[in-house]
């Protein structure tokens, strides 16, 4: 199984989606993330673009078995819909693999059940319905500008008007690629058609939808061609490394796991962060070294 990460510097550089405490901490993130599941699964990749490859392979010299710019083709595209880096590094895979967020860290080898799914992630969440949920604001605004949504979009939506699903990504792939790489450019063409741009503009807080576009449409995808009839990917599941959404946010279901997630604002958590540093440090202290001199250095603000 490859193990890949994704770089968009764009919005990294623009501030949006939750900020690290400093920009030393974003490394030390990074450092440790990349150690710990590239020991588990060599075959590792970065897809990023050309500010990112200089950042982290070049200035930061973390080691991936191969490092992709396919990132700079979304130059023009909008800072606050972040998830479009990682749909890319999702659409352009072409062997069973495992994408790990920044902030994940991968203690000891995914689960032989999980690793062999079709599609793994790391749980599922379910919310209610309400006038300003992701699903509801994308809808009324393909509705205003008179255009239609995916038929799995539709079809899911259409089985509960009062709750909806969505698997968390932080950890995301599975062993079925060909409906990997459809699902996530579906997505794509979602946020970047220019038929939809007028949609999207008119949309207040999009970086509120990143979720929506990202794991929403995923649990759409996967539980309409799961039944689909006469789709190629008819029978297809996902498989969760946690089984039930709460499980991610208390200690004791992720160490049993091997797994860590720094979910939100516990990027900001000065104790966490200290724990992060004396990890890295510990392990490989001129990785620190470089960290911290790289931290120093212009540019590298930002989340």
């Amino acid at each position: 199984m490859r193990s890949v990460w994704s770089f968009w510097s764009k919005p990294f550089l623009a501030g949006t989606g939750w900020s690290w405490r400093s920009p030393l901490d974003h490394l030390l993130a990074w450092s440790l993330s990349v150690r710990l599941a590239s020991a588990h699964y060599p075959d590792s990749t970065l897809v990023t673009d050309t500010p990112g490859r200089a950042l982290l392979a070049d200035a930061l010299g973390l080691r991936f078995g191969s490092v992709s710019t396919a990132l700079d083709d979304l130059a023009g595209a909008d800072p606050a819909l972040w998830a479009l880096g990682k749909l890319v590094a999702y659409s352009v895979q072409d062997a069973p693999f495992v994408h790990l967020d920044t902030d994940v860290f991968l203690w000891r080898p995914l689960p032989a059940p999980v690793a062999s799914a079709p599609v793994l992630a790391q749980h599922v969440d379910s919310f209610p319905v309400t006038d300003g949920c992701g699903p509801r604001v994308i809808e009324d605004g393909f509705a205003r500008a008179g255009l239609t949504l995916p038929t799995e979009w539709r079809w899911f939506r259409s089985l509960d008007g009062r709750r909806y699903r969505e698997a968390n990504l932080g950890i995301f792939g599975g062993t079925n690629v060909a409906f990997i790489r459809h699902y996530a450019r579906l997505a794509l063409d979602l946020a970047l058609n220019p038929a939809h741009a007028g949609a999207w503009a008119a949309m207040p807080n999009r970086a509120w939808l990143n979720p929506t576009v990202e794991q929403f449409v995923l649990s759409a995808c996967a539980d309409y061609h799961r039944f689909a009839p006469a789709s190629a990917y008819r029978g297809l599941y996902v498989r969760y490394l946690l089984p039930a959404g709460t499980e991610a946010y208390y200690p004791e279901p992720a160490r049993r796991a091997g797994y860590t997630h720094l979910v939100g604002p516990a990027k900001q958590h000065a104790e966490t962060m200290a724990r992060l540093a004396s990890r890295v440090r510990a392990q490989d202290p001129a990785l620190y070294a470089r960290c911290v001199a790289v931290s120093a250095a212009p540019g590298t603000s930002g989340t």
